[in-house]
């Protein structure tokens, strides 16, 4: 680099000595063809082939030459060579023209050559030192972050000796072998005092290697800093400061020379009109002089003093591999701070060296004016007589001199503002270049920090709520759908209509505190509402349930056929995603499905739920046509739903909570077993007779009491009236359902003997049943039929097959609501013939134990017949597991009024 400065300065200082030489030359020229205007033809024959020669003769010449390229103040000499060979014959008039203004002129363009020269000189010079200066720091930071960097290395080595001291102390003292109790007491007090000055060392060696690491660090930046400081002062002196200094350097000269030149073409036009075919070539040379070509062309001629070298490049010291700038932890707050020092200073110098760039343009433009001015009295000669003494009366006015003078002083001040003025633009930038070098690695550095600070808050935040909670599924996922379990799989239009969007709002928000506003089962929120916050939430995901680089293989799926193949898919895909993604999935698409089985009465089947959570869970890809790629959406969607259990992988392969089809709202609530104090043969033991209620008093009777116990407890009394499956109690001021199991003979007795008298009337065991369906509907209000507010809605068993039962279960298909009339087809009221009339032996052995769905879907069990009833329901798997089906039997109505 000091070579190529050297190169240089040096070029400047021979192109101003050549252009000094050119400008010498040209008024040689014009003397001695004023002296031989007179010998005309013999006289510039010589003069010309004298300058042809010596042109040709040159270095330059023969370089320009082999290109033809030639600088446009060289390409207008070579045109008025050529032209003086054809001016054998010129007037006397041109002499004096030749000498009192052209000679004149151009020694003052030699002058002024001289002295652009000298000062691009200086100012090269100081470009060069300065930059020169930022190599110097960058080499002084280097090896200060090489010496941190060894002093680290030192420290971690020392405190790495340091612990392993440590570690053979302690493992000494572990191995020592017991010795006498008195040795022990002597070497106790040595052996704790040489312990705490090796835990002395290790805390000092510590400090010292953490106030190394970040001295080092420290180091390493301002390495980094400088080091992109020194590129970018490189690159702004090689790439624009070489160049405007060149220009700095041509200032003036070559319109000062075209205003010669063409001072002397319109006396040569003038005087002579068949110079005209070479006038031309010469205009048409003059009005080539480029600037920025000749400046290209130079450089081009002389690529080794003017390529940018290259760039430094980043050295890592002792296998540091950190190479940039860093903010992260004690580095950021000093890092910021230097940064919003050095964002001040580079809008102030910017804002300086902006001002400075227009000054300095209007300068320019001004120099240029005067520059170009017209001189009209070096012409003033050929508008009177053409002799000799016209012309030298002319040339010597007093006026013209003055003007001259004037104009001569006005530029040389205009030129020394503007040299003035350049010189601070060239400072001011090539500071505005290092502070913005700076200021875009530490912005560069702090924006990476901040992002990976976020990052690690993020995960910290999400990993506490995540502990804190202790949920694999979400509580709004679960609380909503608990919610929709218990009051609203009835509820027609569910996830189709939307909610309210106050209430939807209510309740988000309250999610959002951390409360559970479903949690109580009586607050009244609108169904819809519930479902828009669910559908809300999924749609709200950060980060949704189905990443976008598996969207495409989804919508892939939905051509896959046939079906097997479809679902081995998308098991293949779900098992992609991460298991706490695959859990929230599974609960959610088992909680569909089994809103699915009720889309006789909430009109939502599979393909309906699909299109209302298609566009929840699942992205249209972005450039693709949202209308043609979401059918295929809603088809995978749908496929999920159906086969959601062949889909998701079981609790055995994904441990995690799995969705139940009966819910409650406290499990605390019912399931308090309390144990029946008396048995189902005390009644018959004492001796009480038990005498059924007559068909009049039946309907007559208001209220019935249960026969386990002969206190009458309130909460134990029920009303007539209730629909046919349950019953509504109260206990404690709470209100729920029981089981009509639980009520006296007396109650049964009335509703089943119209199921008696159909028995005695013939009806064999042959006669058609009743299309025995695989839902059990329980409504326990006519004013929850349509809004789903019911505590139990549907039991699906899992031992269903095909929709249909292992034992027949009449029901009416009349009505949802019931009343108390006689009716045989009660479904907890099966007699043994309706047992024996099912052909359940037919079906072939049970392959595979049959659990029945625990009965949890109203808000509370009364705890005096919620011990029966899992009794009975212990017999009822026992019986199944065990295939004893003549254990049936004694499910019959009269065993289980002895029973009660």
């Amino acid at each position: 680099m000091r070579w190529q400065m050297g190169e240089q300065v040096r070029g400047l200082d021979s192109q101003a000595e050549s252009r000094q030489q050119l400008l010498q030359d040209v008024a040689d020229f014009l003397r001695r063809k004023a002296e031989v205007e007179q010998e005309y033809s013999r006289g510039l024959e010589k003069l010309s082939e004298r300058f042809s020669a010596k042109i040709r003769g040159s270095k330059e010449h023969q370089n320009f030459r082999k290109d033809q390229n030639l600088p446009s103040p060289l390409n207008c000499w070579y045109t008025i060579l050529n032209q003086t060979r054809q001016a054998s014959r010129d007037h006397g008039a041109l002499s004096e023209i030749y000498t009192g203004h052209l000679v004149l002129r151009l020694v003052h363009i030699s002058e002024d050559v001289g002295r652009l020269a000298r000062k691009s000189k200086e100012m090269e010079q100081q470009m060069q030192d300065e930059l020169l200066k930022a190599i110097s720091e960058l080499q002084m930071a280097m090896k200060s972050y090489q010496t941190y960097r060894i002093d680290c290395l030192n420290a971690e080595a020392k405190l790495r000796e340091a612990e392993r001291q440590e570690e053979k102390r302690s493992g000494g003292k572990h191995s020592d072998p017991s010795g006498s109790p008195g040795g022990a007491g002597l070497d106790k007090t040595p052996r704790r005092t040489s312990l705490r000055k090796v835990e002395r060392l290790l805390e000092k060696r510590q400090s010292k290697f953490l106030e190394s690491k970040l001295k080092c660090a420290k180091a390493r930046n301002d390495y980094l800093l400088n080091l992109h400081t020194a590129n970018s002062a490189m690159s702004n002196y090689y790439v624009r400061d070489v160049a405007d200094l060149l220009d700095c350097f041509d200032l003036g000269f070559h319109m000062s020379l075209g205003k010669v030149l063409r001072t002397y073409l319109a006396a040569e036009s003038r005087a002579q009109a068949s110079w005209q075919q070479g006038l031309c070539a010469i205009e048409g040379a003059v009005d080539a002089l480029d600037p920025l070509g000749d400046k290209s062309r130079m450089m081009e001629a002389n690529p080794a003093a003017y390529c940018p070298p290259l760039s430094f490049d980043y050295q890592p010291h002792e296998g540091d591999e950190v190479s940039e700038v860093r903010a992260e932890g004690p580095l950021r707050n000093e890092l910021v701070s230097r940064f919003q020092h050095i964002q001040s200073r580079l809008n102030s110098i910017t804002l300086e060296t902006d001002e400075v760039n227009k000054t300095l343009k209007a300068t320019l433009q001004s120099l240029i004016d005067l520059l170009t001015a017209e001189e009209p009295e070096a012409l003033d000669a050929f508008q009177g007589c053409q002799s000799t003494e016209s012309l030298k009366s002319t040339g010597s006015d007093a006026g013209g001199k003055q003007a001259l003078a004037k104009r001569r002083a006005n530029q040389q001040d205009t030129e020394s503002f503007y040299i003035m003025k350049f010189k601070e633009y060239l400072s001011g930038r090539s500071i505005q270049t290092k502070l913005q070098a700076k200021h875009d690695q530490m912005k560069e550095a702090i924006e990476k920090g901040a992002a990976v600070d976020r990052e690690l808050a993020r995960r910290r935040r999400l990993q506490a709520r995540k502990q804190a909670s202790g949920q694999a599924v979400p509580l709004v996922v679960e609380s909503c759908i608990r919610f929709i379990n218990l009051h609203g799989l009835q509820h027609e239009g569910i996830f189709r209509v939307p909610g309210s969007q106050a209430q939807v709002a209510e309740i988000r928000n309250a999610f959002e505190k951390g409360e559970d506003p479903l949690a109580d089962s009586y607050v009244q929120h609108d169904l819809d509402s519930v479902a828009g916050v669910l559908k809300l939430y999924f749609r709200g995901l950060e980060k949704p349930l189905f990443p976008y680089d598996i969207v495409p293989e989804l919508l892939a799926t939905a051509h896959l056929e046939p079906l097997p193949d479809r679902i081995l898919h998308l098991r293949a895909l779900i098992s992609k995603l991460p298991s706490a993604v695959q859990v929230v999935l599974r609960y959610l698409f088992a909680f569909l499905n089994h809103l699915s089985q009720y889309s006789d009465e909430n009109m939502m089947d599979p393909h309906n739920l699909a299109v209302c959570f298609g566009p929840t869970l699942v992205t249209v890809p972005a450039g693709q046509d949202a209308v043609s790629v979401q059918p295929h959406i809603n088809e995978v969607v749908k496929c999920l739903i159906v086969h959601h259990e062949v889909i998701f992988p079981g609790a055995n392969q994904l441990a995690g909570p799995q969705y139940e089809k009966v819910m409650a709202l406290a499990e605390e609530e019912y399931c308090d077993v309390l144990p029946l104090e008396t048995t189902a043969e005390e009644p018959e033991t004492e001796g009480t007779p038990e005498t059924p209620a007559s068909e009049d008093e039946g309907d007559s009777q208001s209220e019935a009491v249960p026969r386990s116990g002969s206190i009458v407890q309130p909460e134990e009394r029920f009303v007539r009236g209730i629909p046919v499956g349950w019953r509504r109690g109260e206990r404690g001021g709470n209100r729920g359902l029981v089981p009509p199991i639980v009520l006296p003979d007396s109650e049964k007795q009335h509703n089943t003997r119209s199921s008696r008298l159909e028995t005695d009337t013939g009806s064999s065991l042959e006669e058609p049943l009743p299309e025995p369906t695989s839902r059990l509907r329980v409504n326990s209000d006519v004013s929850r039929q349509r809004g789903g507010s019911s505590p139990i809605r549907k039991l699906a068993s899992p031992f269903m097959d095909g929709g249909r039962l292992p034992f027949p279960i009449l029901q009416s298909t009349q009505a949802k609501t019931f009343h108390p009339v006689e009716r045989p087809d009660r479904w907890n009221e099966v007699s043994p013939r309706t047992w024996a009339g099912n052909n359940f032996e037919r079906q072939g052995p049970v392959e595979k134990r049959v659990e029945v769905d625990r009965v949890r879907a109203c808000p509370f069990y009364l705890s005096p017949f919620s011990s029966l009833y899992c009794s009975l329901h212990r017999v009822f798997s026992f019986s199944i597991d065990r295939r004893l089906p003549g254990i049936w039997i004694l499910c019959s109505k009269n065993f289980l009024g002895k029973l009660l």
